[in-house]
């Protein structure tokens, strides 16, 4: 299948493109396992296809406020930020101050410019930047906890905490990811550098009919292509850094 969309398609497409079934493949069904789940790994972080950028809805338990942190799924990766938490400036209720504006004003900005209502909303939201802040959140992708560093008591059982998160794309489920271009490459670069691994001890070895075991040519152009490869990732997939001034 030229296209493959599973992942029995995508391990006879890379195996194809190493010569199967033309040249025997001297990797073991394992091997191939191990390496295309390598090359899932690398391109799920640093290709921008290779995650997305989601929204987490978890709703607190009497354990999350025990433990102050709440468990996520291994499939995410990273947690950007969460929507505030408790009261401050401009929480929904009946004495904050955008809900006063909205009360007293809004019905007249029709007639004006939105430029100050925009630009005072921006202050607003500064002030409530310095004075109130953000809740410090603390994750790390391999304990798959999401620490709120915050008083716990602000919130109750049942209510709802909205995190900014980044997951894997899971190409069992998105079956089209099995056909990207870069991955497909990068996974038969993996199993062919395994091939010369697996023949390099026998280097030299001369078979009937005067033919000799090449493994060494075989893992030095597997690590070429795997090199040329991660250089094309870091410079056409991967988004580039955010600058971080302060």
């Amino acid at each position: 299948m030229a296209s493959p969309n599973t992942r029995a398609t995508f391990k006879e497409y890379c195996l194809r493109a190493l010569g199967k079934p033309v040249v025997e493949i001297n990797v073991d069904d394992d091997q191939v396992d191990d390496r295309i789940d390598e090359a899932l790994e690398y391109w799920r972080d640093y290709h921008f296809d290779g995650s997305e950028y989601t929204f987490l809805k978890h709703q607190v338990t009497a354990d999350d406020k025990t433990n102050k942190y709440i468990t996520v799924s291994a499939n995410i990766i990273g947690v950007q930020s969460i929507f505030d938490i408790g009261d401050s400036l401009s929480t929904n209720n009946l004495f904050n101050i955008r809900y006063q504006i909205a009360l007293n004003d809004l019905y007249d900005l029709s007639r004006y410019d939105l430029v100050p209502f925009y630009m005072n909303m921006q202050n607003i939201q500064l002030i409530e930047e310095i004075l109130v802040g953000r809740a410090p959140i603390r994750f790390n992708r391999h304990v798959n906890k999401l620490h709120i560093d915050m008083d716990w008591d602000k919130v109750n059982v049942g209510d709802f905490i909205v995190a900014k998160v980044y997951q894997k794309v899971d190409p069992d489920t998105h079956t089209d990811a099995w056909n990207d271009r870069w991955l497909k490459g990068y996974a038969t670069a993996l199993i062919k550098r395994q091939w010369g691994q697996n023949l390099v001890k026998y280097e030299g070895m001369q078979m009937p009919g005067g033919v000799q075991f090449q493994g060494r040519a075989i893992l030095e152009d597997a690590n070429t292509e795997i090199l040329r490869l991660q250089e094309e990732m870091i410079s056409a997939y991967t988004l580039p850094v955010h600058d971080m001034i302060g």
